[in-house]
């Protein structure tokens, strides 16, 4: 049986979508190179939400905001893709008359298909799911409402990589992208760290409508001891928050290291002290 893996292009797509209107879009199943056979795919629709601050995507509760699932028809939603080869797999979102205004969001599921047999007679038993997000905003009243509560740069640190934090409000009725920039150099060298040529030190997140987000994000390639000055701005919903802080990385093994080795120059003190006071006092 041939290698079952695949991917999908691309991973996520924005639509702004006006009642009435109908859309097409596509995304493209590739299976890869080293694959010996067909790969037998199915496609689906599903809602898309998510659940808690950290985001745990939820591909099977409908509510007001994945309405979008009943609009989209995919065309083929079964197919089969050759080695080393792509395929597109095209659909439409029929926008109703009545759609409500805001965000609508969906995902397009493609995954190896059971029913079907791969290129060389063998059914393919393993599933493996892979899915493009649809996000959608539906033209009408737009309520943009969102806050920047927490921007989080910690003092201390006792391994790398470090981790910066965030906090983001989304009261509104559409996503909306938050935009960091962070900056890191050394204290006492003044060497940059970040951003580098192959990291600008920047990156967006989606906030999702009527939800609060723990954007979190690990920095590599720091000193293992040291001191760094890091710097993270947030751009959001017409706001900027900026926090610097001088950064002490300072792993347990070192601090035990220089507890003992305080410990050891207090003793001798110690010690030192005694026999002198011991030698003054016979004589």
């Amino acid at each position: 049986m041939g290698n079952n893996s695949f991917t999908i292009l691309p991973m996520s797509q924005r639509f702004y979508l006006e009642p009435g209107k109908v859309y097409t879009g596509k995304i493209t199943v590739v299976n890869p190179v080293d694959a010996t056979s067909d790969f037998a795919y199915k496609a689906s629709i599903s809602p898309y939400g998510v659940v808690g601050g950290d985001y745990t995507a939820d591909l099977t509760t409908n509510y007001n905001r994945s309405i979008i699932t009943n609009w989209i028809k995919i065309l083929e939603p079964t197919g089969k893709v050759p080695p080393n080869g792509s395929k597109d797999i095209e659909f439409t979102i029929t926008v109703p008359e009545n759609a409500p205004s805001g965000g609508q969001y969906a995902t397009i599921a493609v995954s190896s298909d059971s029913d079907q047999k791969s290129g060389d007679g063998v059914a393919v038993q393993s599933v493996f799911e892979m899915a493009s997000i649809i996000y959608a905003n539906v033209a009408g009243e737009t309520v943009r409402s969102g806050e920047i509560i927490k921007n989080n740069v910690p003092g201390f640190s006792t391994m790398t990589p470090i981790m910066v934090g965030a906090v983001i409000e989304n009261g509104g009725n559409i996503h909306e992208d938050a935009t960091f920039i962070i900056k890191i150099s050394d204290v006492f060298s003044g060497k940059v760290i970040l951003p580098t040529e192959e990291d600008n030190g920047q990156y967006n997140e989606i906030i999702m409508p009527e939800t609060t987000k723990q954007v979190t994000r690990n920095i590599s390639n720091l000193p293992a001891i040291g001191v760094v000055k890091v710097s993270q701005t947030i751009y959001y919903n017409g706001k900027v928050s900026t926090v610097e802080k001088n950064v002490l990385i300072c792993p347990i093994w070192f601090m035990v290291l220089m507890i003992l080795t305080l410990a050891s120059i207090v003793t001798a003190i110690v010690v030192t002290v005694k026999k002198h006071r011991k030698k003054k006092y016979y004589l």
